[in-house]
């Protein structure tokens, strides 16, 4: 089967279920300068389409199940640069302009912990304490 071409659908995406809710794809932020992975979450048809609609990204939140702009509390937005979808039509990899930190903890990255055989290290850099943003 040759590869898509044109405008992307949302119909042509194959989708999933996470915590009995369906119609979700996986999307992988990325930085679009270092290349640096920022973050995984999931978009709805929604999120979706007001992420192409304006240029920043929102997700679908399965904990709150709501559409949220990443952001929308923070500051810390992603303006979105360029949008690939993998080979299976099943995720999507969005590379990114991040302002402040992807991670709600206050990193950069929520990837900021790296696993070893016997330990986890932290080795991601904090850019931002949580408490001034979330109250926490």
């Amino acid at each position: 089967m040759a590869p898509p071409q044109g405008k992307l659908s949302w119909n042509s995406l194959k989708k999933r279920a996470i915590d009995g809710i369906g119609g979700l794809v996986l999307v992988i932020a990325q930085d679009f300068k270092s290349n640096e992975v920022l973050m995984a979450a999931f978009m709805n048809q929604e999120a979706f389409e007001k992420t192409l609609e304006t240029g920043k990204v929102h997700y679908y939140s399965t904990s709150r199940n709501k559409i949220w702009l990443k952001g929308e509390s923070s500051g810390h937005v992603q303006t979105v640069k360029e949008v690939f979808v993998d080979c299976d039509m099943d995720a999507l990899l969005i590379k990114v302009e991040q302002t402040g930190g992807a991670c709600h903890e206050g990193y950069r990255s929520c990837f900021y912990r790296k696993v070893g055989k016997n330990s986890v290290e932290i080795t991601g850099k904090k850019v931002f304490d949580e408490k001034e943003v979330y109250g926490k």
